[in-house]
């Protein structure tokens, strides 16, 4: 006959489950890019699937795998294209195509006679150098671990897809919030998703698309990879695809182009630097209310914690914190009121 009672048996095991939580959190905390991936393409993919089998009646299985290489097709392999594409222009940067030694020179000359620092220009350039050369072993070992995280998470994808009923089951039941919290947790989650993901995502192609045709209108060589550049840096704070209009306009001032160069500098600096804030309103409008503050804490938290991807997975997780924070509110207000009510203190 056991020694504890049925209390003791229970706080115990509640102890020991905590512990092993714990332990499988840890364990499982190089696969946390995958499961939180898994969460935001089951989110942004949940209608299509329902409405390809519940309207359509195609088969869970078949649905899933064309979900999982239309966002391959859609998502990764432009995205990898485009690095690719980065890589090999870096590479290449000291040839023909960008003559670099003459605008170091021009833009020397100018910062001398105007700024009163001669090896501006050149001291720049070895630094960006250094960093650079820093950077490539990240790339390298980034990429493997990207491709490890894009099969766990695809891994995951199918499995919550195919077994949606019983996953979401599985959620609501363990939740720790009533229903509908746990409702408005997922209509949040899903406006929240679509804002920083996919309205991200289009303000980073836009910016980028303007950027190419003020490149190219001035004259600067090849403004489609430019282009390309300002799309990934349109998800950086404070930086933005605007700024490297600046650089590009010292170089056309240098060569004395100085109405191409005011004419950029305006367009980056005016338009391009001010047209997020119009698609953001426009988006936020239609899906979800997510302030700019959350996206730029967001991105400055996400970078550390998971590395490229943290520019998407940054703000997610501030969101959602902040809407369990506003749920704990809540139920903690309901909870004081019933106390209220059962003792008779409530006016």
């Amino acid at each position: 006959m056991s020694i504890f009672n049925y209390k003791q048996r229970n706080n115990i095991i509640l102890v020991s489950i905590i512990v092993l939580g714990c332990f499988l959190v840890y364990a499982l905390s190089g696969l946390f890019s995958s499961i939180l991936g898994a969460i935001v393409l089951f989110t942004i993919f949940r209608p299509v699937f329902l409405y390809l089998t519940h309207k359509k009646h195609w088969n869970k299985s078949l649905v899933a795998l064309l979900i999982i290489f239309g966002s391959l097709i859609v998502i990764v392999i432009p995205f990898l294209s485009l690095s690719i594409l980065v890589i090999n222009k870096i590479g290449s940067i000291n040839r023909d195509t960008f003559p670099i030694q003459e605008w170091v020179q021009k833009v020397d000359g100018f910062a001398a006679s105007h700024l009163g620092q001669p090896k501006l220009a050149e001291t720049s350039l070895s630094k960006l150098g250094g960093y650079i050369t820093e950077l490539f072993p990240s790339i390298i070992s980034s990429a493997v671990s990207i491709i490890l995280t894009l099969l766990g998470l695809y891994f995951l994808l199918y499995f919550m897809l195919v077994q949606m009923k019983e996953f979401e089951a599985g959620l609501l039941k363990y939740a720790p919030f009533r229903e509908q919290h746990a409702l408005k947790f997922a209509t949040e989650l899903r406006n929240s998703t679509y804002s920083n993901v996919l309205g991200q995502g289009i303000i980073a192609i836009t910016q980028g698309a303007l950027l190419t045709m003020g490149f190219y209108a001035v004259g600067i060589p090849d403004a489609v990879f430019w282009g390309v550049i300002g799309c990934f840096i349109s998800f950086l704070p404070v930086v933005g695809a605007p700024t490297l209009c600046i650089p590009a306009s010292i170089i056309l001032f240098a060569t004395d182009h100085t109405v191409k160069g005011v004419l950029l500098l305006v367009y980056g600096l005016l338009f391009i630097g001010n047209i997020d804030n119009v698609l953001r309103m426009m988006i936020n409008k239609r899906i979800g209310n997510t302030h700019p503050i959350i996206s730029v804490i967001g991105v400055f938290i996400g970078l550390p914690l998971f590395g490229i991807l943290g520019l998407v997975f940054g703000p997610l997780l501030l969101s959602y914190f902040l809407l369990l924070l506003e749920i704990y509110e809540t139920n903690r207000l309901a909870a004081d009121r019933l106390e209220r009510i059962r003792t008779g203190t409530d006016i």
